[in-house]
């Protein structure tokens, strides 16, 4: 397949497509890749958009240079902030709270690949996305209460105890203390952790092999967790039901036990 030139074109960060894995890398390494009103845009729409991309079948979010990315930018959002009255605030939070409903709503594979330092809007990203895959100095925190603001930012309040538990996503979001790496994955809250250099490495051979699965399975399941994650366990077992039963009529079903039969490697198209 190789480098393929997408529709997709993109102008506040990069956007790459290679064999059905596209990666969208921020790109303001002099301001460790702080957000400014126009990349949350363009990142929400091209979340949204990636929906209908057809060539993709897995996405990785990552950062150029010492950072994943810082949050905010302090003169490009911060310092606007305080020009607004409370309808113009709310259209910026909700602005953000719409690019974590994006990524979450995407029913493909995200897997956030984080270079270096994760910090606030950045974090969020990060947590918002399937799995996150570390370089050994990407320390990561939840830092809005350190400025006065509350600790539930972009689904934090939802998301992250859901991942690491109650207890200790209390205190990430009560202190927005900078965890390590080694922390984050003890925590469950980073997925792998690995050195500066194998990074790209490690997540370009995930995101193919997520890219090369079943699409129509991977994208059910990650529909299931995000639907589950409020439901009891009677509808949850019902809906499970139901989406397996769906999968269940895929050709990719037939594919896998095909080449089970045949002792081959499935060819999920």
């Amino acid at each position: 397949m190789g480098h393929q030139v997408s529709p997709l074109s993109t102008t506040t960060f990069l956007y790459e497509q290679r064999d059905q894995v596209a990666t969208i890398t921020l790109n303001r390494p002099e301001r460790l890749n702080a957000l400014t009103f126009e990349i949350y845009r363009e990142l929400t729409d091209t979340f949204y958009a990636l929906r209908d991309e057809k060539d993709v079948r897995a996405v990785v979010i990552t950062g150029a240079g010492r950072a994943f990315c810082s949050g905010g930018d302090v003169n490009d959002i911060i310092a606007q902030l305080f020009k607004r009255d409370m309808e113009g605030l709310l259209e910026f939070t909700r602005m953000t709270c719409d690019l974590i409903r994006a990524i979450r709503a995407l029913p493909k594979p995200v897997i956030a690949s984080l270079n270096g330092t994760v910090a606030g809007a950045g974090a969020c990203i990060a947590l918002a996305s399937d799995i996150r895959i570390a370089s050994d100095d990407a320390k990561i925190a939840f830092l809005f209460v350190k400025v006065g603001l509350s600790g539930a930012d972009m689904g934090a309040a939802y998301l992250l105890p859901r991942v690491i538990g109650l207890a200790k996503a209390t205190e990430l979001l009560y202190t927005g203390d900078f965890v390590s790496a080694q922390e984050a994955k003890a925590l469950g809250l980073y997925n792998q952790v690995v050195s500066k250099e194998e990074l790209a490495q490690v997540t370009s051979e995930f995101a193919e092999r997520l890219a090369g699965g079943p699409s129509f399975a991977l994208a059910k399941t990650k529909e299931m967790l995000n639907r589950e994650l409020d439901m009891d366990l009677d509808t949850a077992l019902e809906c499970e039901a139901q989406a397996q039963a769906i999968c269940s009529q895929h050709p990719d079903f037939r594919e896998a036990y095909t080449a089970f039969v045949e002792k081959r490697k499935p060819n999920f198209k």
